[in-house]
């Protein structure tokens, strides 16, 4: 069985990433594996079971991501990007007066991850390693499930804001909450519609198919 593990700043994250794999693979039973934050049952429904941005690189550059290949045959880093001009982070928004483009921001961070798990290792798993880099967060994601305007889907700021509106309610960051938000995303049709419409989205839908990835359903 082909298996995946994720590495992401939250439960939030992790089932808006897991609904993503479900619907792209087209496959319900897809094996994937919560690496940061660990989980399970009990604790789906608790807001202060999360990690963040400087977990997830203290993760990247530890022997507990090396280890995990043993594991899974992919491993998935998410990491949002609101947050990347804070110190440690230290990526900046901005160059020359200009607003950086998702796809410049994305591979600014990309490249901090590459350092931090180490060149040799990674050119040597370069293959088994997806980058779901989150432009400015993975709200954004969701944009295009509510927003018929183009313009709105694609939005990268303000996106906890913009869903709720778009929502019309208060969200709860909780995985049931965002499990339903995220769920019309494990429908192979909805999402290859959509996963284009939000510019972070759309790298990390084709960071997947970079990888041609065929799905084995043995289970040895």
């Amino acid at each position: 069985m082909t298996t995946f593990g994720l590495i992401a700043e939250g439960i939030t994250d992790q089932v808006v990433i897991e609904n993503i794999l479900i619907g792209y693979f087209n496959n319900p039973d897809i094996v994937i594996n919560p690496l940061l934050p660990l989980r399970d049952e009990t604790d789906k429904n608790r807001i202060e079971n999360y990690s963040n941005w400087l977990k997830v690189f203290d993760y990247c550059a530890s022997s507990k991501f090396k280890e995990a290949f043993q594991f899974s045959d992919y491993l998935i880093i998410q990491v949002d990007t609101d947050t990347s001009e804070e110190v440690h982070y230290d990526i900046p928004k901005y160059q020359d007066g200009e607003e950086l483009t998702p796809e410049a921001l994305i591979d600014k961070v990309v490249e901090k991850c590459q350092g931090l798990i180490g060149e040799a290792f990674y050119r040597k798993y370069k293959a088994r390693i997806i980058f779901a880099i989150s432009v400015h967060s993975t709200e954004c994601w969701l944009l295009p499930l509510y927003c018929t305007n183009n313009k709105q889907a694609a939005q990268t700021k303000n996106c906890f804001q913009r869903l709720s509106r778009q929502c019309q309610q208060t969200i709860r960051k909780n995985y049931n909450e965002y499990d339903s938000l995220s769920r019309k995303y494990c429908k192979n049709k909805v999402l290859m519609k959509n996963y284009a419409r939000n510019p972070s989205l759309k790298i990390f839908v084709e960071g997947i198919q970079a990888k041609n990835i065929v799905i084995d359903d043995e289970v040895v």
